[in-house]
């Protein structure tokens, strides 16, 4: 009876691909986003991305994943349909359940350095001290890869670790989360969830027992028992349909601090879309039982009808101001600051691309600073005519990068902050956000200027450049317009001094060296110890440059072919979003990134310094 089943799942498999109907659906529903192109595909998997995912896990998606909404107007079988015409099969041997490494029974818990959470302390600087990080300048040329763990029926990774404990916690594209041992990768246990894992994961104690917090594509947090996997809670902070998990939860004291996103600014690309309803939000949460302490909305009246737009296009609004990043916490002050993304339709309001002060007790709202005015935008926008495009016609100058907490010399402090925009800034939380110094560093864009993560070192701001760019060309024998990466466009990271916004150095990148599906963008997080600031770019290059002068002192290639202690094959490619994480001498980093036509992968390597 198995046997048969299977045999049924593989015909279906092997016909999908000339399956008319499923051909038929996708172009009537699914094409205008997915075939766009351009700049449409930062945010929008092309088909040639999803081609590059099997059916199991498009079919997660648009069951009960980001695109659950979307698809509710097709049948389970046209669904299935969809994911098989779609998909790629990938066989393999082992249920996701199985554990195919296992670390030996009964492993303890190691009092050893950690890091949990977007960055290692509550101010968001993305530093690790030399005690806690276990690793010199001098040591990081010598570094070469200890362990790799490769992740089932995923091309696009985007999930940082955390170390804690001796184990490292990470999840994958297809939803499963995994406790590894930090040493040797082999596997505690591995738990699968609603969806693909979006945020960072972030460990503490709880009651006594460490406990994994995170969000995924459907808009879900958890709560895992850290020892054995096993859900302790669930809660959607947000119940719009089109919410995301982006954000990194952030724990203090018994609370989760959870910010939110969404999809539906991507959604608006459809003309058939009426954009937009959602607004973003951050909420504090009991951490041993999921219940909402308090929640802000960082707009604060619902969306309602407003005239029609200049194209004619129905519009609700206002909208947007998702919450993308971890928030930067300072108990000393009973404060947290946020950075907001921008509006999805009109009118534009005033804490969209803003930096946002909240009281942690209560939510309450004490000074908001807006860094870009009128940015509504909508994906939409990235079409000629798009109908759902705002008036505004904003630049897209969200924030995605946390703010960073530091302290000046002259004793007063300040928060530092990259933008989109291609600019970084200084100001003052305790005037109000009020800004000290600003220096541009690139163009910036909707996927350009500085996009997940500063770091610094207290002296410094160690900024890395995005502005992935892309090159057109017309299809031989048709009007069609093929899209790709462009080799020579983007990177490069910049030093600024924290007092002053001085630029100390900057170095350009590489370069792709003719690798074809390359950009030279740096635009993941950066991450910083004493001598040393790592950066990951979409070339697939990890990279060390020196803190004093910005020189290289480290690259190592990732898209190779790894041998991974979990016998699956493996491969790196672009590194995106997700920074690396440095504990206790080793250098974690996630690798392979299919979005915006960049090169796929799916491993997690971690490095040391072996004798």
């Amino acid at each position: 009876m198995k046997l048969h089943f299977l045999l049924l799942i593989a015909s279906a498999f092997a016909f999908a691909a000339d399956d008319p109907y499923a051909a038929a659906l996708f172009q009537k529903h699914c094409a205008t986003c997915h075939q766009a192109g351009g700049e449409a595909a930062a945010r929008i998997p092309q088909i040639s991305v999803l081609k590059t995912r099997t059916p199991t896990s498009i079919l997660r998606t648009i069951q009960d994943g980001a695109m659950k909404q979307q698809a509710a107007m097709f049948s389970p079988n046209e669904r299935l349909a969809l994911a098989n015409w779609l998909g790629t099969p990938v066989t393999v041997e082992r249920r996701r359940e199985e554990i195919s490494n296992s670390c030996p029974a009964g492993a303890a818990w190691k009092n050893s350095p950690g890091w949990s959470g977007w960055s290692p302390g509550l101010a968001n600087t993305r530093f690790q001290s030399a005690q806690d990080a276990g690793l010199s300048a001098a040591d990081v040329p010598r570094l070469q890869p200890k362990w790799a763990f490769a992740f089932p029926d995923t091309t696009l990774l985007r999930s940082q670790p955390a170390v804690y404990r001796g184990r490292v916690f990470v999840g994958s594209q297809d939803g499963t989360v995994y406790s590894l041992d930090a040493a040797t990768g082999c596997a505690h246990w591995s738990t699968i969830v609603q969806a693909e894992v979006r945020s960072g994961m972030m460990v503490a104690e709880v009651a006594g027992r460490p406990t994994v917090f995170f969000g995924d594509s459907s808009g879900h947090y958890y709560a895992l028992d850290g020892e054995t996997g096993k859900q302790v809670w669930k809660i959607q902070p947000e119940e719009h349909p089109a919410t995301r998990g982006t954000a990194t939860p952030v724990f203090h004291q018994g609370r989760l601090y959870i910010g939110v996103s969404s999809l539906e600014e991507a959604l608006a690309a459809s003309p058939d879309y009426v954009c937009c309803t959602f607004r973003g939000s951050e909420s504090a949460v009991d951490a041993a039982t999921g219940s909402i302490i308090w929640k802000r909305y960082l707009i604060a009246e619902t969306a309602k009808p407003q005239r029609k737009s200049k194209r004619g296009a129905a519009v609700m609004g206002p909208s947007g101001v998702g919450v993308w990043t971890a928030p930067t916490l300072d108990p000393e002050h009973d404060s947290m600051y946020i950075t907001t993304g921008d509006n999805y339709s009109d009118p534009p309001t005033a804490m969209s691309d803003a930096v946002v002060a909240l009281r942690m007790s209560t939510g309450e709202i004490l000074w908001s600073k807006q860094m870009t005015a009128k940015d509504s935008w909508n994906g939409s926008c990235y079409f000629t005519g798009g109908k759902n495009c705002p008036d505004s016609d904003g630049p897209d100058f969200d924030f995605a990068a946390s703010s960073t907490l530091v302290q000046l010399p002259n004793g007063r402090r300040a928060l530092l902050l990259g933008q989109k925009s291609g600019i970084a800034y200084a100001i003052d939380p305790d005037r109000k956000g009020q800004i000290l110094w600003q220096a541009r560093i690139g163009k910036g864009g909707t996927v350009g200027g500085i996009e997940w993560g500063v770091a610094s070192d207290g002296r410094n701001l160690y900024a890395a450049l995005s502005d992935i760019d892309f090159q057109v060309a017309l299809l031989p024998g048709s009007n069609d317009r093929a899209y790709q990466l462009d080799p020579n466009k983007g990177g490069g990271i910049f030093a600024l001094r924290v007092d002053n916004g001085e630029r100390m150095w900057q170095t350009p990148p590489p370069g792709c060296g003719g690798r074809a599906n390359c950009s030279p963008a740096q635009s993941g997080a950066v991450t910083a110890i004493p001598g040393a600031v790592f950066s990951g770019s979409i070339d697939g290059h990890l990279r060390a440059y020196s803190t004093e002068n910005g020189k290289i002192i480290w690259d190592y290639d990732t898209t190779k072919e790894f041998k991974t202690v979990n016998g699956i094959p493996g491969k790196g490619g672009a590194i995106d979003v997700a920074g690396p994480v440095v504990a206790g001498g080793m250098v974690y980093v996630v690798s392979g990134n299919a979005a915006r036509g960049g090169l796929p992968g799916n491993v997690l390597v971690a490095f040391s310094v072996e004798p």
